[in-house]
């Protein structure tokens, strides 16, 4: 009996060393160590970055203007009359003062010549006048008289000549001229167009900068320009600008002056206009697709020790592919430009630099 119950105790010891022994192993597969958790933790996640470097950058606005003529006017009479001669050629350049029409002038000419044979007289009547008054043979009064009406006839030969210069007509100011639009022996009035002249050298430039920009913009500042059907870049320099905005565009209106000593600008063309508001040499710039906007501005997440940390950034001017950064970035600083969406804070990842940023 003892040794049957001796059996007994061993079984029973073996059979619970064995439940015992299932456990243990048992508890060791659902339950990891903790160095084995921190093997298995999430992957590191693959972007793009560029390595912040600064760059000089030219804040440029893109505008349309049109081209005009330094200084443009219609040719017209003063007086009426007929045309006796045209001396200028059409298309031609002309210089200030030059003779450009003639108009018939016999009929001022003959009631000149009639005012200065009155003059004449009056002025040896006035001067026997005065010798007589001198030798008091005649009153102050008679001798008035007598001056009077030779100022008066000097008066009317004046009115004469002035009639007389009204029939030359002279180019105001040196440049091309047009077409004309008379013949010789025709009939003009002072509302007849006789032709077109204007100075195309230097050529204005008038265009408008929305109201937020007219702080930025300086007379004597240099534009860019092109007009159609050439590549060609011109240059022109702001010379005035209007003292107030006009209230139904919102725009301020400038105007700038450009050489054109081969007449290649002509007035009323169409110009697009490049104008730099401001130059930076120290800017840093970074691709527009890095930032995120948030509640209280703009982030971007810079990688620091493999991981994604968020960082809020100042700014103010943005390009069609750039946004210039005022602060929250140095030089030196990874910023992330790809995949920022998936980004979390403190995220790991993998930062593959494709450029730097100039």
């Amino acid at each position: 009996m003892k040794i049957k119950y001796i059996i007994y105790v061993a079984l029973v010891l073996l059979f619970s060393y064995l439940i015992y022994n299932r456990i243990a192993k048992g508890d060791g597969t659902e339950k990891p160590s903790k160095d084995a958790s921190k093997k298995e933790g999430a992957p590191a996640i693959s972007v793009n970055g560029i390595i912040i470097k600064t760059e000089k950058f030219s804040n440029n606005v893109d505008l349309s203007g049109t081209i005009e003529a330094d200084e443009q006017v219609q040719i017209r009479s003063e007086g009426s009359g007929l045309i006796r001669s045209i001396n200028f050629e059409e298309g031609s350049n002309v210089s200030k003062g030059a003779l450009l029409v003639k108009i018939d002038d016999r009929e001022l000419r003959a009631q000149l010549s009639q005012a200065l044979t009155r003059e004449r007289l009056a002025s040896e009547i006035e001067g026997r006048a005065g010798k007589l008054l001198k030798a008091e043979a005649i009153s102050q009064e008679e001798y008035d008289n007598t001056d009077a009406e030779l100022k008066s006839l000097r008066a009317q030969t004046q009115l004469i000549r002035a009639q007389l210069s009204k029939t030359e007509i002279r180019a105001p100011f040196s440049g091309k001229i047009g077409l004309r639009n008379i013949s010789t022996g025709a009939y003009v009035t002072p509302t007849t167009d006789i032709a077109n002249l204007v100075s195309v050298n230097p050529v204005k430039i008038s265009f408008s900068v929305p109201e937020k920009y007219t702080q930025m913009v300086k007379v004597g500042s240099e534009i860019t320009f092109t007009v159609a059907g050439t590549g060609k870049i011109f240059k022109a320099k702001i010379y005035a600008k209007e003292p107030a905005i006009n209230i139904s565009t919102r725009t301020l209106l400038l105007r700038a002056k450009a050489a054109n000593p081969e007449g290649y600008l002509l007035p009323g063309t169409f110009a697009n206009i490049s104008l730099s508001l401001e130059n930076i040499n120290d800017a840093i710039l970074i691709p527009s697709e890095a930032v995120i906007p948030v509640l209280k501005g703009k982030q971007v997440y810079v990688s620091k020790n493999g991981k994604a940390v968020p960082v809020e950034i100042g700014s103010n001017i943005r390009t069609d592919e750039n946004v210039l950064v005022s602060s929250g970035l140095s030089v030196g600083d990874t910023v992330i430009i790809s995949g920022i969406m998936a980004l979390k804070p403190d995220a790991p990842v993998k930062v593959k630099i494709i450029k730097s940023s100039n």
